[in-house]
């Protein structure tokens, strides 16, 4: 029988799962991982290993994760790499495709079956009363103003974010429909040297939005001479501020920095649940502050700015208290 792992930010994957039991009855080999604020994605990658080793049958295993570019779907498509032609990835999770999953599994014996036959259920599951609302045509938007001193018929940066984990949800949806990208460029000398990163990075973008990874170098040169991106909207992302000062100091024109997350490691303090920092990345903001550079403290759009400063300066705090 085909393993069903369902992964999700939060505890949505263990509530699906128990909804799944109570309309299908109770079912073997079905195990439900969710990501937590407390974790990294290292852990969520673990738990996810942990539970493939559970599975009677760990050869033919069908994922259903809940969004397409999130943490779980890009640590489930992590491991996915070494097993494609067996194991099968759904996103967009519903109850009417775990249902219609369960029941697959009666007669199909291989994830990829079961992954194409689901889709048309998981999509015929959307419905909407009063029978004849059907959505309507946005209006086009308007071009949000950019975050780049760019001259006329150059690239546009409309988005320029520091963020450990890079390209996932949170940007891949609420950022790319805030900001309205064309492309989503990941400036990252160690991505750019590790090919599966970069490749789940370009398949983790929104449809419609070309993704790349390229180094600091490279990143300075076509803000240089960007004529061939003449209309282009760039959404740039940085794993650390250091890199955002190496792009700044060579020419990359960005106005405003959206801080969105700093993952902590050895030596940092973690003053927020979001952004940790060390001696250097204080050092660094206050640099980048001193050029003209302003700050946007937000994991989402709809969140409320928070202040920078006022953030560094309990970061500041304890570092000096761990010194004594």
């Amino acid at each position: 029988m085909v393993g069903i792992i369902i992964a999700s930010h939060g505890d949505f994957a263990d509530g699906i799962k128990m909804s799944g039991s109570m309309i299908f009855g109770e079912q073997k080999d079905v195990q439900s991982v969710t990501l937590q604020p407390s974790m990294g994605p290292d852990d969520l990658k673990a738990k996810l290993e942990e539970a493939v080793s559970k599975l009677e049958d760990q050869e033919q295993v069908l994922f259903l994760v809940d969004l397409w570019g999130g943490t779980p779907f890009n640590q489930v498509n992590g491991l996915f790499e070494a097993h494609k032609d067996k194991w099968a990835i759904v996103a967009g999770l519903n109850l009417p495709m775990l249902i219609e999953a369960y029941a697959s599994r009666m007669s199909m014996n291989s994830a990829h079956e079961i992954a194409a036959h689901i889709i048309e259920t998981a999509k015929d599951g959307v419905k909407v009363r009063p029978e004849s609302l059907q959505p309507k045509t946005a209006a086009p938007k308007a071009a949000p103003k950019t975050v780049s001193g760019g001259k006329p018929g150059s690239m546009k940066y409309v988005l320029a974010r520091i963020d450990s984990r890079l390209l996932h949800g949170q940007v891949a949806t609420a950022w790319s429909k805030s900001v309205v990208p064309t492309r989503i460029i990941v400036v990252s000398d160690n991505v750019a040297k590790d090919d599966l990163r970069k490749q789940l990075i370009m398949q983790a973008a929104p449809v419609g939005v070309h993704a790349h990874v390229i180094p600091i170098k490279q990143m300075i040169k076509i803000a240089k001479d960007d004529k061939h991106f003449g209309g282009e909207r760039a959404l740039l992302l940085f794993e650390t501020p250091q890199d955002v000062e190496r792009a700044v100091d060579g020419g990359v024109p960005l106005k405003t920095i959206n801080v969105g997350s700093m993952a902590h490691s050895v030596g940092k303090v973690q003053p927020n649940k979001v952004l940790a920092f060390d001696q250097n990345d204080i050092d660094t903001f206050k640099k980048l502050e001193s050029q003209g550079i302003k700050f946007d403290v937000r994991k989402v759009p709809t969140d409320s700015e928070d202040n920078l400063d006022n953030i560094m300066k309990k970061a500041q705090a304890e570092l000096d208290k761990n010194k004594q």
